[in-house]
């Protein structure tokens, strides 16, 4: 798609480079509906994207529509009688498996350890081609659409597959199967085991690590925007070290979502000043009204500038596929930031002036910071005659500064104990047989 003149910080271009294309699809649907880029273009991009899936009923489907046709073209045709006859015998030779794993009480008898499950399934019939099977047939299976008896087989291959190279792709798979699922519960226990497995170092270079965690990262957008706790998530994650490192060698863009998260999360204030050094180090790679929005106003003091970048921000918000749930709760919070960061060097502050930096009207500011003052205890009072706010001095409590102090410590203790415990596991000499 050609890029859009009215929206020039449009990621899909830029994030679709990491994700399988059938997480691409939900994306092409939303900008289809906010009417983005023309609908000729769309679906023609959604055409291409379905061209190397099975999806060949939906792809003849949209040809028609974009074309005005109920012809296609004879190559689609041909596909669909190679998808058809590709899945018969993919059934047919996973057949034994799959009447497996349709057996409740058979598949209650399968244990942790993969070597005696081969040796139960072989006790029943099933061998180590039909497991293979069974992976070939639930990656076909995904690549028709059929996204949850993809992520069941998955599952179960899982705990029978002998390589770990085929099961660490399986959970690649069944992540994205969860993901259009939309059951993010499940999404967000596969992120953990995928994002375990990356930072294990036992079967990447480091290139390809560092490509995993670019995947990952981007893959894990959809969660982290729709999990209840997804916010934290977020967070914990592109600030450890190795993902921070990413992000800034190979995904700026990404920049956008943790900024966004922080906005919109008031219990992580204190990674603020983490996220302020890393945009101000990015801004001649990527910057947008959101990352410009922080800058203005936690680097520059510029509150004209952040209120004019304000306003930028709703409209990138609402276009974005990912943020466009949280535009509301994100302009609120900016507000907050606005009054807060006014409040620390204004002692009088002249509400009607700061309407005009809020982006409100005279009365509904007013009603605005009377219920802040009180949510947020604050010590200042408005005087209705002047017009004006008039701030206390603010003192931060010793338990609040050590409670603010701690409030990661758990978090990095964590990381710390998990490092030293896998490096006395690697530097352990083998135990004797």
């Amino acid at each position: 798609m050609a890029e859009s003149n009215s929206d020039q910080y449009e990621l899909t271009s830029k994030i679709g480079c990491y994700l399988d294309r059938h997480l691409v699809f939900p994306l092409l649907e939303f900008l289809q509906v906010k009417s983005v880029y023309p609908e000729n273009e769309i679906l023609e991009a959604k055409i291409q994207l379905l061209q190397k899936t099975n999806m060949v009923d939906f792809a003849m489907d949209i040809y028609k529509n974009l074309h005005n046709t109920e012809e296609v073209p004879a190559e689609m045709m041909e596909r669909r009688g190679v998808v058809v006859k590709k899945l018969k015998s993919c059934q047919e030779e996973a057949a034994p498996m799959v009447q497996f794993l349709s057996n409740q009480n058979l598949v209650k008898q399968l244990r942790q350890d993969r070597q005696q499950n081969l040796m139960f399934l072989a006790d029943h019939g099933v061998g180590v081609e039909q497991i293979e099977a069974l992976y070939t047939f639930a990656k076909f299976q995904f690549d028709c659409g059929n996204y949850s008896g993809a992520a069941e087989f998955l599952y179960h291959y899982r705990t029978m597959c002998t390589s770990n190279e085929k099961g660490f792709s399986a959970l690649w798979g069944k992540f994205a199967a969860d993901i259009l699922m939309q059951d993010w519960d499940m999404a967000l226990e596969d992120m953990a085991r995928l994002k375990e497995i990356i930072d294990s170092k036992t079967i990447f270079t480091p290139l390809n690590q560092l490509q995993q965690r670019m995947w990952l990262m981007h893959w894990s957008l959809f969660v982290f925007f729709n999990h209840e706790n997804g916010r934290n998530a977020i967070i914990d994650l592109f600030f450890q070290d190795r993902y921070l490192n990413a992000i800034q060698t190979n995904a700026h863009h990404l920049l956008r979502y943790l900024a966004a998260a922080v906005v919109v999360n008031k219990r992580r204030r204190n990674v603020l000043k983490d996220l302020i050094r890393v945009i101000q180090q990015e801004a001649y790679t990527y910057s947008d009204p959101i990352t410009e929005f922080l800058e203005c106003l936690f680097v520059r003091y510029d509150f004209e500038g952040a209120q004019q970048k304000l306003r930028e921000c709703e409209k990138v918000l609402q276009n974005d596929f990912f943020l466009t749930n949280i535009w509301e709760e994100f302009v609120e919070n900016a507000r907050l930031f606005i009054f807060e960061t006014y409040c620390r060097i204004h002692q009088c502050i002249d509400i009607k002036m700061l309407a005009e930096k809020l982006n409100m009207d005279l009365d509904t500011a007013e009603l605005w910071i009377v219920k802040l003052i009180r949510s947020a205890k604050l010590q200042a009072k408005i005087d209705s005659k002047a017009g004006t706010v008039i701030m206390g001095t603010q003192h931060l409590g010793i338990y609040e500064q050590i409670m603010e102090k701690t409030r990661m410590l758990n978090f990095r203790s964590y990381e710390l104990s998990a490092a030293v415990q896998k490096h006395a596991t690697y530097a352990a000499p083998p135990t004797p047989a």
